[in-house]
């Protein structure tokens, strides 16, 4: 086999193995260590813990690997709900009865397939409807999750899910082993980001130290990879159906918001 043709073979198999190790239908030893654990004070510890193994996503410096960390066994809607610094990105009515917490990486292949064929449904049933209250929270896993994420922040709160959207639909274009700032902005700029506005957003210290808030506050919540959800005080670590999505809403809605019985394991 000529060398070219192996090397890209070799580049193609580590790529893939990056974008699959998103979802919570693998192991689920992928979170992401940083020095700032802002959340920790916020929640009590139960003696929980799951492993951190994943490179810091803001910066270029290597994170120490820790033993553990520890999480709420068992969080409460209080818990779940502590007030953020960063707005809530949430679409549905703020009353309705049900409120489905999706964590996601924007370099996760999983989150990808759920936003293109699942999320369309979920919305024309159950958010447009009034019945489910949607809310998308940050959990970048690796570097080039974590510079598109603060692109993500940065653009105008009514052009969130449309640029999630783009980086969803883009991520061929855009996700490598080695982070390519241009590709990244050429998706925000489709939304109407000027490159003197991501450079700058890229430099924002106090959206970064906000993101690793909310990406603290998930893995206190037992949040170990993407896409996890929370519906009601239930953790879902996988990539859910329309059918398991109906299935637990019908019991969060017969049971005061919380599903009683797993759809799925």
């Amino acid at each position: 086999m000529p060398f070219s043709r192996a090397l890209g073979l070799i580049v193609t198999v580590v790529v893939t193995t990056m974008l699959g190790a998103c979802g919570a239908t693998l192991p689920q030893t992928a979170s992401i260590t940083d020095d700032a654990n802002a959340a920790g004070a916020a929640y009590p510890s139960t003696g929980a813990t799951t492993p951190d193994e994943m490179p810091q996503p803001f910066s270029n410096a290597p994170a120490p690997i820790s033993s553990g960390r520890e999480v709420i066994a068992h969080p409460t809607i209080a818990d779940i709900m502590a007030p953020s610094p960063l707005p809530e990105m949430s679409w549905g009515s703020p009353t309705a009865p049900v409120t489905i917490v999706q964590y996601m990486s924007l370099t996760c292949p999983h989150c990808r397939h759920f936003h293109e064929t699942v999320y369309p449904e979920l919305k024309r049933r159950f958010i447009d409807t009034g019945k489910v209250r949607y809310i998308l929270r940050e959990f970048p896993i690796g570097k080039s999750s974590g510079n598109a994420t603060i692109a993500l922040r940065c653009a105008p709160s009514d052009k969130y899910l449309e640029l999630y959207g783009k980086f969803m639909d883009q991520q061929p274009s855009w996700v490598s082993l080695e982070v390519r700032l241009d590709k990244i902005y050429a998706v925000a700029r489709q939304v109407g980001m000027t490159r003197p506005q991501f450079d700058a957003c890229l430099q924002n210290q106090g959206m970064i130290a906000n993101l690793k808030w909310v990406k603290d506050r998930g893995r206190k919540l037992g949040i170990v990879g993407t896409p996890n959800f929370f519906i009601g005080t239930k953790l879902i670590k996988k990539e859910l159906t329309i059918a398991e999505i109906a299935d637990y809403v019908e019991q969060a809605e017969q049971h005061g918001g919380t599903p009683t019985a797993a759809a799925a394991p």
